[in-house]
């Protein structure tokens, strides 16, 4: 959900879900997705990891979200680079795909971060996004869940992600879920021209 420069106007809050979302060592925070198919009771919804097949799916996912958060001339990322990043030699980051009634239907991306002040890895949450026909179902909280369950099981002491100041759903439902703004906090950053000048 980051970018390098705003088009659409609005900045960027962080949001932190700290995973002391446990009670005696056992999480607190997590989801069968079976449950949260609400929006139709006849709908099947399953989530697994991507695979370096779901490449182009993937990218159909990374240029909704961007169209919905009028970033579309900002998208640099080609299906090689994808696959390179996510499936390559180093993975950067992990992908989870939902699907409802084996129609895609949203996806998640996000990576391990680290935090010195608890001595713990973290688990940071880049994108989350659901097509408009499937909203309403729960994809969005069966993955927003499912991560949160990862997190806990990888040991990790937080996790985070951003939200636009404009998108107030998103907001409501994060914070419905025991996600805080950091308000104190602003992102800082050198992206293209500003960070090869050091190269």
């Amino acid at each position: 959900m980051v970018s390098s420069k705003r088009s659409g106007g609005g900045n960027w809050y962080g949001l932190t879900i700290f995973l002391s979302l446990t009670y005696k060592n056992t999480p607190i925070l997590s989801c069968s997705v079976d449950n949260y198919a609400s929006g139709d009771e006849h709908a099947a919804m399953h989530i697994r990891s991507a695979t370096q097949d779901d490449v182009a799916l993937i990218m159909t996912f990374i240029r909704a979200l961007a169209d919905y958060e009028r970033m579309s001339d900002e998208v640099a990322a080609t299906e090689g680079g994808l696959r390179e990043a996510l499936f390559g030699p180093k993975p950067a980051a992990e992908c989870l795909l939902a699907f409802c009634d084996d129609q895609p239907a949203g996806f998640a991306v996000y990576f391990q971060n680290f935090s010195t002040f608890l001595a713990k890895p973290g688990l940071y949450l880049e994108d989350l996004f659901v097509k408009p026909e499937h909203r309403g179902r729960g994809v969005g909280k069966a993955l927003l869940l499912h991560l949160a369950r990862l997190a806990n099981q990888r040991g990790c002491g937080r996790m985070e992600w951003t939200v636009l100041d404009w998108n107030q759903p998103a907001i409501d439902f994060y914070e419905s879920l025991g996600a805080r703004r950091l308000k104190e906090w602003n992102i800082c950053r050198l992206a293209g021209p500003a960070l090869s000048r050091y190269a």
